[in-house]
C-alpha cells in the first residue's frame, strides 16, 4: 500500500497482480496497456518486479501473459482483437508500434515485408487523417511492402473474413520463401 493525496491505494504493480486473479487474459492485457500508456508501469519493469514476488497469488498468471513470445503492447482494443486472428491465420507474432518508412504502424512482420493497419474511427475519420493514411500506404508500397487494412467492423464482426485474407496472404509469403 501507498498513499495518493492521503488516500491509501495499492501500487500499480500490486493492482496488476491482484487483478490477474480476477480478469480474463484480454482484461489483464488491457490493464497492462493502460498502465504503460499512463506511465504507471511498463512491461519490462513489471517482468523484472515479478521476479521478486514469486509465489504470490496472481504472479504466475501475470508472468505467463507477459511472456515475450505472446504479449504485445497495443494502443487499442481493436488491435488486441486482431492479434489472435493473425495467429489463427498462421502468421508469427508481429512487432507493434514500429516506425516503418516514417510512419508508426499497428502491426509489422519485417521478415515477410507485411504491414497491417486496423482502422477504428477514432484516428481515421477526418479527411486529413485519411489523406495521411494514403501517404502511408503509398510509402509502404513504394518500399516493396505488402500493406493490408482492416476496419473495426471487419475485425469485430467479420473475423472469419479477416482470418481468410491473412491466411491467403501468409500462404503467398510461404510460397515466395520456398
Amino acid at each position: 500500500m501507498t498513499r495518493e493525496h492521503g488516500i491509501p491505494v495499492t501500487t500499480p504493480l500490486q493492482t496488476l497482480i491482484d487483478m490477474a486473479l480476477r480478469l480474463d487474459r484480454a482484461g489483464i492485457e488491457r490493464m497492462i496497456n493502460e498502465a504503460d500508456k499512463y506511465n504507471l508501469a511498463h512491461p519490462p519493469g513489471i517482468r523484472r518486479a515479478l521476479d521478486h514476488r514469486a509465489g504470490e497469488p496472481g504472479v504466475a498468471r501475470l508472468r505467463q501473459i507477459l511472456d515475450r513470445r505472446t504479449f504485445r503492447l497495443t494502443k487499442e482494443e481493436l488491435e488486441r482483437r486482431f492479434i489472435p486472428l493473425a495467429a489463427a491465420a498462421g502468421l508469427p507474432v508481429p512487432l507493434t508500434g514500429q516506425w516503418v518508412n516514417g510512419f508508426e504502424v499497428d502491426f509489422y512482420w519485417p521478415d515477410l515485408g507485411l504491414v497491417v493497419e486496423t482502422d477504428g474511427l477514432r484516428y481515421h475519420r477526418t479527411p486529413a487523417e485519411q489523406a495521411r493514411d494514403r501517404l502511408r500506404d503509398q510509402a509502404h508500397t513504394a518500399a516493396g511492402l505488402t500493406q493490408l487494412r482492416f476496419t473495426h467492423e471487419q475485425v469485430r464482426y467479420e473475423p472469419g473474413y479477416v482470418r481468410r485474407i491473412l491466411a491467403q496472404t501468409a500462404s503467398r509469403f510461404a510460397i515466395a520463401t520456398k
